[in-house]
């Protein structure tokens, strides 16, 4: 039996659908958070049992785990977070709710699969032609408002060139969201080197695909693109859109999800396409699967964003196995045409 917290959600039910695809036994664990769900979703799997509850709760956890061979833990508040009113909800939903899973998991313990972020870097990986590998600081408002939006070296000024962030780059998270996201990596290595159980750290890059929501703080950039095409109007994209992520479909993070649970393989690993794109890119491809109107690009910009991040796959493909296998054209045309959740 392995217990899936948020299995009702985007990424959740599809590790949910690729476990029971595999003749495992799955429990979910899900409170249906107002902010993500209306009710219990149409497309959760009658064949994995349901728990609605909530995961911070000490009983809930402790009943939940019984039987259990493995966790694999996805729930948490997602978003950027930028406002800190919302900072004690983000702790709760992510760090509290990750202390009551290992709190409960220490009197047993079993191997743990956690949904972590690239949101743990901060500003991806740059190179100066003179002073190498740099940590570039948060972009100035005053840049930004003059449309140069590429981070110069902090040491000469110059422009950079934007690599691919491997496992080991030093974590720099910018925002509370990415903050409780690297605390809860740091609360499950405490369990892993406390109790020797495997703990798998699952670094997410911008996943997309069918069951993503829409219009909810959960919503991520291809979802919101995705409304504005529904719609009939353009995607409005900010920046120059140029900035390059790795869009990866849910199906990969599944998968990936399902290797780590079946390999036990500890660590920290990028969960990506290995291809980066820019979101003007990802924007037009969109507009191209729903025969939409081309995107618009604003210079309008988001404290808290960061130019350039994409992944490095190699450690993910040699030590946990995983190769993304999905297309991205015919994933955004099967996105363009998959029904959202309200």
């Amino acid at each position: 039996m392995i217990l899936v917290t948020g299995g009702a959600g985007f990424i959740g039910s599809h590790i949910v659908d690729a476990l029971l695809e595999r003749g495992v036994e799955v429990r979910v664990l899900d409170m249906l958070l107002a902010a993500a769900h209306r009710e219990r979703p149409d497309y959760l799997d009658p064949r994995a049992e349901f728990v609605e509850a909530d995961v911070r709760d000490p009983e809930t956890i402790a009943g939940a785990l019984d039987g259990v061979s493995a966790v694999c833990h996805q729930s948490a508040m997602v978003g950027l977070g930028l406002d800190l009113g919302d900072i004690a909800d983000y702790v709760s939903h992510n760090d509290l709710a990750t202390a009551q899973v290992i709190r409960a998991l220490a009197r047993k313990p079993v191997p743990l699969v956690l949904a972590s972020s690239m949101v743990v870097y901060g500003e991806g990986r740059y190179r100066c032609a003179e002073h190498g590998v740099v940590r570039p600081g948060p972009r100035a408002p005053e840049e930004l408002d003059a449309g140069n939006f590429e981070p110069p070296c902090p040491v000469c000024g110059r422009s950079l060139t934007a690599e691919a962030v491997p496992e080991d780059a030093p974590l720099d998270p910018r925002s509370v969201y990415a903050a409780t996201k690297l605390a809860q990596e740091h609360l499950a290595n405490a369990y892993m080197r406390e109790t020797g159980a495997p703990v798998t750290s699952l670094r997410y890059h911008n996943v997309y695909g069918p069951r993503m929501p829409r219009d909810t703080p959960y919503a991520g950039v291809a979802s919101i693109f995705r409304s504005s095409l529904a719609a009939g109007k353009a995607p409005r994209v900010f920046e120059d859109g140029g900035q390059r992520r790795d869009f990866v479909h849910v199906r990969d993070v599944a998968r990936a999800n399902v290797l780590a649970l079946e390999t036990g393989t500890p660590g920290a690993f990028n969960v990506c396409s290995g291809t980066p794109r820019g979101v003007g890119d990802m924007a037009a491809a969109l507009a191209r699967a729903t025969d939409g109107p081309d995107p618009v690009v604003t210079g309008e910009w988001r404290g808290g964003d960061v130019r350039h991040v994409f992944a490095s796959a190699e450690k993910a493909r040699t030590e946990l196995g995983f190769t993304a296998e999905e297309d991205f054209e015919a994933g955004m045309r099967e996105f363009a045409e998959a029904k959202l959740r309200a």
